[in-house]
């Protein structure tokens, strides 16, 4: 599967998920919140941003938990929660913010 965007094609898997990491960018990231119907604000760009450093530094994407505890150690106990991180990605935390992210599904996500 794929989609264009700006004149450009980019890959998916069967579950919108880029192929290639070093195809994402704002405007990718963008896209794909919009196909996830989420408008994106400053709150999901600090969660997406997290989730590339984290895949810089040890190559996977973190599951739910995982996410939930690193997040709350990184920007604070307030966002260091389930409850806040699903207010921002309904559908799965890890799940639709490492889709936007441009990052593999996490292990474990269904």
């Amino acid at each position: 599967m794929s989609f264009e965007l700006n004149g450009r094609t980019y890959e998916t898997d069967e579950e919108g998920y880029l192929v290639n990491l070093g195809d994402w960018n704002e405007d990718v990231a963008a896209f794909l919140a919009k196909q996830e119907k989420i408008d994106m604000a400053e709150n999901h760009w600090q969660v997406v941003n997290f989730l590339r450093e984290y895949y810089n530094d040890y190559q996977i994407a973190p599951a739910v938990r995982v996410l939930t505890k690193a997040i709350g150690k990184k920007l604070g106990a307030d966002k260091g929660n389930s409850k806040y991180l699903y207010e921002l990605f309904p559908y799965g935390p890890a799940k639709q913010a490492c889709k936007i992210a441009g990052l593999p599904k996490p292990t474990g996500c269904i």
